[in-house]
């Protein structure tokens, strides 16, 4: 954006008659075209940027905030300063002196200097802030700090994604002093008093807030789909998205049409566990030879991809494993042409691939720790069922099958049981989507959370 553009975007915004959110995401690499697999940057990216676009539709003007001062590790650009994105929407990237990226875990002892840099810029632009939400405990702090600073206090709304109690939970003790969770645990719960009310991202979450943390004034906004990108698609056979894969595997467009498609597309991160989905799949392919895997593997993240890939060529599935980098152009289309999406992931605020998935038709097979295939898609009609070999039981529910974390046995044998059922999966597909679509969108899910929080949205905005 040259500096006219720019100077114009600020000039509208400043002036612009509508009330002024501040949306504080102070960790990961923020971006209007979010970049997934970055170092902690992902899902909560995305459903930043969903909901602040969906706040400016209702009529807000929205500054998001994110820590900056160091090189874009692609790019090699420095993320400083203001990027807007419209007349309404914009980043602002504050800085603490350090050109380096942190860490969410190592945040803490720079939540301060952080603080400073933004109180300084606000108070300079003298534009004043009716609403804080921020989200994870780091954007949490930084919002307590500056609203201690303000002659008026202004609500303080805090999204945690995940808590310091559930990561715990789910991870081993052996990482609990790496990822300095006890700490975080001691923060979240001394910043508890200043806030004006947290929303839960999930059942999971909210059970937390109340047992852990003692806190029950609890609001509900889980992420959304984004209706206009995710949604059932006919794809034909000259479609692009054919040739994409044959690249990234190998084999002929014809053969690949012919393939039944097992999707995961998700960071790379040991939390994910793509090693129990490679497995899983390779055990399956074995009976099954026409399938295909497609998974997403950072390159970047060189220790962990080398085991990626040295256990798909031990499971002797290179031929059949499309190893698929940044896809965010071809998502959508890759969701459309998957026959069953499965993650095992061990370690989700809520799940939002499998979420747009869902929006897709497409039937989930997903781990007991992902709250939306456990929590909503398995529905009220679930049948639980004992696995052939030593593995765990399954719940087979309207829209997914949930199968038990780091069970390779149960989560091969879900998959068999969709890939041999065409009409299980029809079905499946389409349960996933009814109880995905429209309960799960940014505008109903949005106007519900600013009634619940007293705020009112413009009359100008009232059809959005």
């Amino acid at each position: 954006m040259n500096n006219e553009t720019q100077f114009q975007r600020h000039q509208a915004f400043v002036n612009a008659d509508r009330p002024h959110v501040l949306m504080i995401t102070n960790h990961g690499i923020h971006q209007w075209q979010v970049v997934p697999g970055l170092p902690d940057t992902g899902g909560q990216n995305v459903f930043v940027n969903q909901f602040t676009d969906t706040l400016a539709d209702f009529g807000f003007k929205i500054t998001i905030v994110n820590r900056g001062g160091y090189e874009h590790p692609l790019s090699g650009d420095l993320h400083r300063g203001v990027d807007y994105k419209n007349d309404f929407e914009r980043i602002l990237y504050i800085e603490d002196g350090e050109e380096a990226f942190v860490r969410k875990e190592d945040m803490d002892e720079h939540t301060p200097r952080l603080t400073n840099f933004l109180r300084e810029f606000l108070q300079e632009e003298g534009l004043p802030v009716d609403l804080i939400i921020s989200h994870y405990w780091d954007a949490a702090k930084i919002g307590v700090l500056l609203n201690r600073t303000l002659a008026e206090p202004v609500n303080h709304i805090w999204v945690p994604h995940s808590l310091g109690t559930v990561k715990k939970g789910n991870m081993h003790p052996d990482t609990w002093a790496d990822l300095r969770v006890d700490e975080r645990i001691a923060v979240e719960r001394s910043l508890l008093p200043e806030l004006d009310g947290v929303a839960a991202t999930s059942a999971r979450i909210r059970q937390a807030l109340e047992e852990d943390y003692h806190y029950d004034e609890i609001l509900f906004l889980p992420p959304c789909v984004q209706v206009d990108r995710y949604h059932p698609r006919q794809i034909g056979d000259d479609h692009e998205i054919w040739s994409f894969l044959s690249q990234h595997c190998g084999l002929p467009v014809e053969q690949i049409r012919d393939c039944q498609l097992i999707t995961e597309i998700s960071r790379t991160d040991e939390t994910k566990r793509k090693d129990v989905l490679i497995e899983a799949f390779g055990r399956v392919h074995e009976q099954r030879p026409d399938t295909l895997l497609l998974v997403s593997i950072d390159e970047t993240e060189k220790a962990l991809a080398a085991k990626l890939h040295k256990l798909i060529s031990e499971m002797e599935i290179e031929d059949h494993t499309a190893v698929l980098g940044y896809v965010w152009d071809e998502l959508p289309d890759l969701y459309a042409v998957t026959d069953i999406y499965c993650s095992p992931s061990v370690m989700e605020g809520f799940g939002m691939s499998v979420q747009e998935a869902a929006a897709t038709k497409v039937p989930v097979v997903g781990s007991d720790l992902i709250p939306f295939v456990s929590e909503y898609l398995l529905g009220s009609d679930v049948v639980e069922m004992t696995t052939r070999e030593a593995g765990g039981p399954l719940q087979v529910g309207e829209g997914g099958i949930v199968a038990p974390a780091d069970d390779i046995e149960a989560f091969s044998e879900a998959l068999a049981m969709l890939l041999d059922d065409a009409e299980m999966r029809r079905n499946m597909g389409q349960r996933a989507y009814d109880l995905t679509i429209p309960y799960f969108t940014w505008t109903d899910m949005t106007r519900r959370f600013l009634e619940d929080i007293n705020v009112s949205v413009s009359a100008g905005a009232q059809q959005a």
